[in-house]
């Protein structure tokens, strides 16, 4: 995984887009919309923007020193669960945070950056379907 293209890849969304908390969300309740009525109380989207930003801070964490990232991860994946959130949906959310990203940089959105989000995903998809944060301790993680 290239931690570069990644950073490169969300510091021109940032650039690009002041907030992305709202584009994030259309997409996530188009392909989800049976998860837009559990934000019914989210209705100045504080909430969903702590969540992004806690997303960006976990990929931050993960492509770097991954001091928190992975348990955070498997953590939250038994959280939203007691919210209803099935682990399906749960794991497809750094899927929309990057196609965001994608669709917000456009043309800037290289075939090594696709590779590096790629590879970003998959190993992000062990810890959430992986939950079980004993069982993965040594586990080998995929590259």
């Amino acid at each position: 995984m290239n931690a570069e293209l990644i950073e490169r890849s969300l510091e021109l969304a940032a650039e690009r887009c002041e907030d992305l908390t709202p584009l994030v969300y259309a997409r996530l309740f188009a392909d989800h919309p049976q998860m837009e009525a559990m934000f019914w109380g989210d209705t100045n989207w504080a909430i969903r923007g702590e969540m992004l930003s806690k997303v960006f801070s976990a990929i931050l964490d993960f492509i770097g020193e991954r001091l928190y990232a992975h348990t955070l991860i498997q953590t939250e994946v038994v959280n939203h669960a007691g919210y209803d959130v099935p682990p399906d949906v749960f794991r497809v959310f750094f899927g929309t945070v990057a196609a965001t990203v994608r669709e917000v940089i456009g043309a800037d959105w290289t075939p090594d950056i696709d590779q590096a989000w790629t590879d970003l995903l998959a190993q992000l998809d062990f810890y959430v379907t992986h939950p079980n944060q004993a069982e993965t301790q040594g586990a080998p993680v995929p590259a």
